[in-house]
């Protein structure tokens, strides 16, 4: 006894006895203001860089290709000529992949032109069309391929000479806007395309696999005719998330009962598959020995000592669960009457569940903005144009300033330089905007990250205030507040904002070191210093370990911000010194509300996902006319969409529950400390967490009432 009472010292006192104290306080002030200041301020700073970004940027410079006199094509006067093809694109496709050269637009040095359909048949310019002029040869053969401007009666030697006319076509599909020929067509032989060169070299077989406008059309045909069903699918998922967390009322015990029996079973076949292998392999006398040292990881499932190793740690797992189960079965009831708990908590505020809609629809307001200050900020900058030629030795080119400044709109058609052209070069960077880019990026990358967790801090916190009033109501229903999550909601941004930005500010800044520890890792992942490897592992798992630890202090945080209104840093140490009080059950309890939402997950998005692959794949007969499966071309596109819905429809609504569980075990553990069963001390809990824990409240004497009567 007396060390356990230095060890509940060593974390603090247990909470006293508070008469004024009935669940969340009402008389409030604001928590952590210079944290709100600066929050507050940061957000007009990023409204700010938003409206900068807006003023320079031109996403149309990402979202439409340029020809090579800086037109955009799909746009104003080219509003017909949607696609960009090149005239030589071996010039583009041999330095670089395809992807890379629709990136980067027109810093391609070949002439590009904007066309209203690419190129269906091949050609090559004979020597026989040589003589003849461009009308003839182009216009009157509907090749319309030439740069703009380019006249009729000129000689297509001298257009070709300068470049002005493709001197080859070939059967091409758009691709982001680009026209990129098929793998199959014949390389032309010509000046300027090596003897090796091949399409497939350049494009990697990616329109074989792509063909991105057919498969788009296929794909908005089934959503077309699918989403009726997709939406019953995802009405399907929400009924049985509500079911299953509506049913843990009943069915919280006996489910958990079959969960740890079900992997106690588990274990057990493992331990005798094992068994039986280890068996076969040491009667056949398969060992290590024999096999040596292997790359080949398969092979050593051909040796005994891996079945030997696998049953150990197997046989040593079931014991320990089945120590736990035996030894902690008392704490296990206990969780298992919080669960129980939680579920009689969400079906009296039934609004709490569709909170996450809310969450949601803030995160894709922060996302939405950070990815528009972004693609803005990407496209700033007035685009550079300069003279270039592709052989400057040449007779007439000495005289030209090679990379000068020139306008892209007064192409020197008339040079006495062959195949002087006026290119895009890059973005004007010496702008004011342009140098603070990378800043500008920064910033709009951390207020991402701050946001976003300020959001679900926000979440967080109104939801365990409307759970908090719920255990704290010593009647219930009756003394339950009439709209808790409102209250909460209004009360959490009134007063803790600031400490919300707090909280969110530390979880931010790791999670921006280890994005840029991924980074780096990345990067250097073509390294072969083990050293070096070695060490990046170990900061990228302390890292995790060290965010996964804020967040769970973040999350009890916010819960005692919600009940008792001080600052984060008072909060997060109190909550934290309780859980320390009370480490045993904090394990318990979150390892059996982990196991079963987990399988509330695999229920209810594996329920929808067997329910989708039967009925889209027209294995469900009978069910009338009315009901038959809709012909689509992916069959498999609605099925995942359900699935993935289903998913997220589950964790936000066990999202909710969890956050429920954890509210209410810290107002179980502060009831415990606070409260001791008498009548001016009566506990808040339940008569089922009464019962297992032994204890009761004094009955009032008489047909008095105490605090507004007894619990039903």
């Amino acid at each position: 006894m007396g060390e356990k009472a230095a060890g509940e010292e060593a974390f603090g006192k247990p909470v006293k006895y508070d008469p004024s104290f009935r669940g969340p306080i009402k008389n409030r002030s604001c928590t952590d203001v210079i944290c709100c200041v600066l929050f507050l301020l940061f957000i007009l700073g990023y409204i700010a860089v938003g409206i900068v970004a807006w003023v320079y940027g031109d996403p149309r410079q990402v979202l439409y290709p340029r020809n090579s006199t800086g037109a955009y094509c799909g746009v104003g006067m080219n509003r017909e000529k949607p696609y960009l093809l090149y005239f030589n694109i071996f010039s583009c496709i041999l330095s670089a992949n395809i992807l890379t050269v629709a990136e980067r637009g027109l810093q391609c040095r070949t002439p590009q032109v904007c066309v209203s359909s690419c190129p269906t048949d091949p050609w090559t310019v004979s020597r026989s069309e040589l003589s003849l002029t461009v009308g003839e040869v182009f216009y009157a053969a509907h090749r319309n391929f030439c740069l703009p401007g380019v006249p009729g009666d000129m000689p297509v030697l001298r257009s070709l000479q300068q470049e002005l006319c493709p001197s080859f076509l070939l059967p091409s599909s758009q691709v982001l806007g680009r026209c990129f020929p098929w793998t199959n067509s014949t390389v032309p032989k010509l000046p300027g395309i090596p003897s090796n060169a091949s399409i497939t070299q350049g494009i990697s077989g990616l329109l074989d696999s792509l063909y991105a406008r057919d498969i788009s059309v296929k794909i908005f045909e089934d959503f077309a005719q699918s989403w009726y069903w997709i939406l019953v699918a995802l009405g399907v998922a929400l009924v049985l998330s509500l079911l299953f967390i509506l049913l843990l009322r009943l069915m919280a015990g006996p489910l958990v009962l079959v969960l740890i029996l079900g992997l106690l079973g588990v274990l057990a076949y493992g331990i005798y598959h094992c068994w039986e292998e280890y068996r076969v392999l040491r009667d056949a006398g398969a060992s290590i020995t024999s096999l040596g040292f292997t790359t080949n990881l398969s092979a050593y499932r051909s040796v005994q000592e891996t079945w030997l190793a696998a049953l150990i740690v197997l046989a040593v797992l079931e014991v320990v669960l089945l120590l736990t189960v035996i030894f902690l079965r008392q704490r296990i009831r206990i969780a298992i009457a919080l669960l129980e708990e939680a579920s009689r908590a969400v079906g009296q505020m039934m609004s709490t569940m569709f909170y996450p809609l809310v969450t949601f629809i803030l995160l894709l307001i922060c996302i939405a903005y950070w990815a528009m200050i972004a693609l803005y900020l990407a496209t700033s900058g007035q685009p550079q144009y300069v003279l270039w030629a592709p052989n400057v030795s040449l007779a007439g080119c000495e005289t030209v300033p090679i990379n000068a400044s020139c306008d892209p709109l007064a192409q020197p058609v008339n040079s006495s330089c062959p195949g002087l052209m006026c290119v895009f070069q890059g973005y004007l960077s010496t702008g004011l905007v342009q140098r603070s880019l990378f800043n500008l990026q920064i910033y709009g990358v951390l207020g991402l990250f701050w946001t976003v967790n300020w959001v679900l801090a926000l979440g967080q916190c109104v939801l365990a205030g409307a759970f908090a009033s719920f255990y704290w109501a010593f009647s219930k229903p009756r003394d339950i507040p009439t709209f808790p999550l409102s209250a909460a909601f209004i009360r959490t941004l009134r007063y803790h904002t600031g400490s919300l930005a707090f909280g969110a500010l530390i979880l931010s800044l790791v999670q921006i070191i280890r994005v840029l520890f991924e980074y780096i890792d990345h990067k250097l992942q073509g390294a072969q210093n083990p050293l070096a490897r070695c060490i990046m592992c170990c900061f990228k798992c302390c890292l995790w370990c060290l965010e996964k630890f804020i967040k769970f202090l973040n999350c009890n945080a916010y819960i005692m911000i919600a009940i008792y209104g001080k600052n984060f840093c008072v909060s997060a140490k109190n909550a934290f010194m309780l859980l320390m009080r009370n480490i045993v059950r904090v394990t318990v309890l979150d390892k059996v509300t982990e196991l079963l939402l987990f399988f509330g997950k695999l229920l209810v998005v594996g329920g929808v996902g067997v329910l989708s692959f039967f009925f889209f794949t027209g294995r469900i007969r009978g069910l009338g006319k009315d009901f038959e499966n809709p012909h689509l071309n992916y069959y498999w596109l609605p099925i995942m969409t359900s699935i993935l819905g289903a998913y997220v429809i589950a964790s936000g609504f066990f999202s909710v529950f969890g956050m429920c569980v954890d509210t209410l075990f810290l107002c179980f553990l502060e009831d415990l400390e606070r409260h001791d069963g008498s009548l001016d001390r009566p506990y808040y809990m339940s008569k089922n967490l009464l019962k297992i824990l032994g204890k009761k409240n004094d009955a009032p004497p008489g047909n008095k009432r105490h605090k507004g009567g007894t619990r039903p």
